[in-house]
């Protein structure tokens, strides 16, 4: 489509009745085109979903692969943690007991249909969930007592653990904190094996010594003494 505009402005005085004209001019109409809100530029829920699920999943794994060679795994009251502290209890840790956030659906769903289903009665409100895999319980639960007393994080306790297919509660944890070492354990089991025997040698020795004594007589006797009843000179 073209158009034509003419008009007369008054430029100037010295200028008087000066005309413009414009011809010729296309003028093109083009098509709606889509308009692009700012909530566009989000994921779709879709997106949303299926990140979402590959995370959970992850998690999933992630708690399955920790629960291989373990022999310990207890939880711990997570709320009122800061991030800086949950990074130093980390650092405090053995390498061999790991510290891992979870929620409880992603770790029941990790437990099904392993020993460690036992767990289940502590799975309420937010935990941390610790993964032992030494067999030295004490040293690997201290770390965290002792975390636990100069933050003076009370409510942050123990709400549970498995060790050995059974379930030990917040109140049975001074059981697996005063656990004996494996050298405590073997130095208790030779010294139980040892008594006994050192008292059979004792019994077994005094007798001994008397058949000793009178074996040896009776050689020294033969020697006076021959086959014949001969005393020998």
């Amino acid at each position: 489509m073209e158009a034509s505009l003419r008009f007369n402005p008054s430029i100037s005085s010295s200028q008087p009745n000066q005309t413009l004209t414009l011809t010729s001019t296309r003028i093109r109409i083009l098509p709606n085109l889509p308009t692009f809100s700012a909530s566009r530029r989000h994921r779709s829920p879709a997106i949303r979903a299926a990140i979402s699920r590959t995370k959970k999943e992850q998690t999933v794994d992630s708690v399955r692969i920790q629960l291989e060679n373990c022999h310990l795994v207890a939880g711990i009251r997570y709320k009122g943690f800061t991030v800086s502290q949950f990074q130093e209890l980390r650092r405090s840790l053995p390498e061999s007991v790991h510290l891992l956030v979870a929620k409880n659906t992603l770790v029941g769903k990790a437990i099904e249909g392993t020993p460690w289903e036992a767990l289940r009665p502590c799975m309420k409100g937010m935990n941390a969930w610790l993964f032992v895999h030494a067999e030295e319980i004490p040293a690997a639960i201290k770390p965290y007592r002792s975390f636990q007393k100069e933050r003076k994080l009370e409510e942050n306790d123990f709400v549970g653990g498995v060790f050995e297919g059974k379930f030990y509660a917040p109140e049975e944890f001074r059981v697996l904190e005063t656990m004996p070492t494996r050298a405590e354990i073997y130095a208790k089991l030779l010294g139980s094996l040892q008594s006994p025997a050192i008292g059979i040698i004792g019994t077994l020795q005094a007798p001994a010594r008397e058949i000793v004594m009178l074996l040896k007589a009776y050689v020294e006797k033969l020697e006076v003494v021959g086959d014949d009843g001969a005393v020998n000179a």
